[in-house]
């Protein structure tokens, strides 16, 4: 699995190993590899942005007798700004982890797992259906995951391969926190007349990241619905995680657009600064 250095991915590879399976857990640093080592639990360094390293995951693979059960897609970064904001070069770094490094180890390890018959399981979130203010990077790249992932479900279903789509809410992981301080980084660099249109906002979204960070469920416990998965005999497409998910998933259904919007704007409403209410409206187009 990939992004197994912390929160939903360390714990799911150590849940896993207690179930008897051989992971095989994909981190970026030594410091990592060391920390997530124990029994049954073996790390790999694995940028999957890197091709290299992707090809020497798929020889790895293909050189271990042991049949590839599953590939479970985790790596990811957030990254939160304003549309207008966000540079380019952070769009592109976003799609890279979020969703082409994704892509890339699927294509590696697809032949394996057409030999097993084994599964891909598709780390995607909340934000694969409801895209926030600020989210447009991170929620576009889970978008496409789901699309890429529905996808590949109608070719190779067929072919004996199940692909499952996970969708997490809140989680209590350190991912929030690190997004948090990268989207104060990018708030700083900002234009004036940026600053004052999407302050208020950026802050509106850290304080509703942290809330649902803060109340979130923990990651042994994402790790259990994800190992779940994993081991079903007949595994749905698609497995949410938190009750928030599965209330936005389900608003995401029944609501049109404009309701959407309107229950968005309340819930952003509640975490704006108090010394900058009248902006809501206007950034958020409240009616």
């Amino acid at each position: 699995m990939t992004g197994a250095s912390t929160g939903i991915g360390a714990a799911t590879a150590r849940e896993l190993a207690r179930r008897g399976f051989h992971v095989l857990a994909g981190v970026r640093r030594d410091r990592d590899a060391d920390a997530i080592r124990s029994p049954g639990v073996e790390p790999v360094l694995l940028d999957i942005t890197e091709p290299a390293q992707v090809a020497a995951l798929a020889a790895q693979v293909a050189a271990d007798p042991r049949p590839l059960h599953a590939v479970v897609n985790n790596a990811g970064i957030q990254v939160n700004a304003p549309v207008e904001a966000l540079p380019m070069a952070e769009w592109r770094r976003v799609f890279e982890v979020n969703l082409f490094g994704h892509i890339a180890v699927t294509q590696a390890l697809l032949p394996a797992l057409l030999r097993s018959r084994g599964r891909v399981l598709n780390i995607s979130s909340i934000g694969g259906k409801a895209a926030m203010p600020t989210y447009g990077a991170y929620a576009g790249a889970k978008f496409a995951l789901e699309a890429v992932s529905d996808a590949l479900r109608r070719e190779v279903t067929s072919l004996g391969v199940r692909v499952i789509v996970i969708e997490p809410g809140g989680v209590r992981t350190e991912m929030a926190t690190r997004g948090i301080t990268t989207n104060n980084q990018l708030a700083a660099q900002m234009t004036p007349e940026q600053d004052e249109r999407y302050s208020g906002l950026v802050q509106a979204i850290n304080s509703l990241m942290d809330a649902g960070t803060s109340s979130g469920v923990t990651a042994d416990a994402a790790a259990r619905v994800v190992a779940k998965a994993v081991t079903a005999r007949r595994p749905r497409t698609r497995y949410t995680i938190g009750r928030d998910a599965a209330l936005l998933i389900a608003a995401t259904r029944l609501l049109p657009d404009r309701a959407l919007d309107r229950l968005v704007t309340a819930t952003v409403r509640r975490h704006y600064p108090a010394a900058a209410p009248a902006a809501v409206d206007r950034v958020l187009h409240a009616s």
